[in-house]
């Protein structure tokens, strides 16, 4: 019979035999101060395919980093198995800091923010002028989303053999977004390829576009086949002989020195996330006037200082009002 209280001895005590992980825990992390650097081509159910040096490499993340997860365009650094060889793989035990962001919410109720592509230079939206008809108020989405972010804007207008773009740039005029205007025939040629790579070279790009405006058929001629088998690899591991666009995926730009991200067809664009604030300072020439304006201003009331700041002559009232129409995008539905 087992006693108990003063009478116990090391005889009463149970034990675990064998535990494991007796050393004290520390918060000390390695540094992998010999880690390659690396660059995330496409993420795919836990795995990230990444390009170090000249290889396509397979890598998971560290449980080091805990919940910070890698996307498309992150600059990490790698250790493990480097080769590239069939079913190595290699870790990710570091993100470097991100000189850009493209966030989105699934919807504007949606409290989470999802980031899609980092450290992109610029956010190419491109939009059909027919087939399907423009949605002008998803492409102002895309643009405060791009201001937000840190991402400089261009417009790609496809299919102008069926509709003219006038109407749509007069949107955007006082904005000053650079643009190129596509038709499919340009597009078939190789025409356009040209004036839109200009706009590419030296580069990031990400690319964003609702279903049927053709955005994949743009990046499929801007990175042909003989370039696709630097990235071959990915396709082998996510399932897809082709690249469709159900996931972000990077890849060389042909022909310049730049990479291009193609990313899935959008539906919509929630902005919950979009702090007004951060949206007007792509504005240089109406952000020094919010000195004035309230805390928390919407840059849309009644005490707001940039409408004292135009009336002076310092900014065109052109300019406040896109600033105002692109802000009301997070309050309004995109069919308003």
């Amino acid at each position: 019979m087992r006693r108990y209280g003063k009478h116990t001895d090391e005889d009463d005590i149970r034990t675990r035999p064998g535990r494991r992980n007796t050393r004290p825990r520390t918060n000390i992390r390695p540094k992998h101060e010999d880690a390659a650097e690396g660059l995330v081509l496409t993420v795919d159910r836990g795995r990230l395919t990444c390009l170090v040096e000249d290889r396509v490499v397979m890598a998971m993340k560290a449980r080091e980093l805990g919940r910070k997860a890698a996307v498309v365009g992150d600059r990490v650094a790698l250790v493990g198995d480097l080769t590239g060889k069939k079913d190595s793989l290699a870790r990710i035990v570091r993100i470097e800091a991100r000189t850009s962001v493209l966030r989105r919410t699934a919807d504007d109720d949606d409290p989470f923010e999802r980031v899609v592509v980092a450290n992109a230079d610029q956010l190419a939206v491109v939009t059909a002028l027919a087939d399907p008809e423009p949605r002008p108020r998803l492409i102002d989405r895309c643009l405060v989303a791009a201001y937000d972010g840190g991402l400089d804007p261009l417009l790609v207008l496809t299919k102008s053999d069926l509709a003219p773009p006038e109407k749509l740039l007069e949107l955007y005029g006082d904005l000053d977004i650079p643009y190129v205007v596509t038709s499919r025939a340009e597009l078939e040629s190789g025409v356009a390829l040209a004036r839109v790579r200009e706009q590419l070279d030296g580069k990031i790009t990400a690319f964003v576009g609702h279903s049927g405006v053709g955005k994949t058929t743009l990046v499929n001629a801007l990175v042909p086949e003989e370039r696709r088998r630097t990235t071959g690899h990915v396709n082998a591991v996510t399932g897809r002989g082709r690249h469709t666009t159900t996931s972000a995926l990077a890849l060389p730009l042909s022909g310049g020195d730049g990479w291009v991200i193609d990313t899935p067809g959008l539906r919509s664009f929630g902005l919950n996330h979009v702090d007004p604030s951060r949206v007007i300072l792509a504005f240089p020439d109406l952000e020094p006037g919010t000195e004035g304006c309230p805390r928390a201003c919407s840059h849309d009331e009644r005490d707001c200082a940039l409408d004292a700041w135009v009336a002076e002559g310092h900014a065109d009232p052109a300019r406040l009002y896109s600033l105002r129409r692109l802000l009301a995008t997070r309050e309004r539905k995109e069919g308003d």
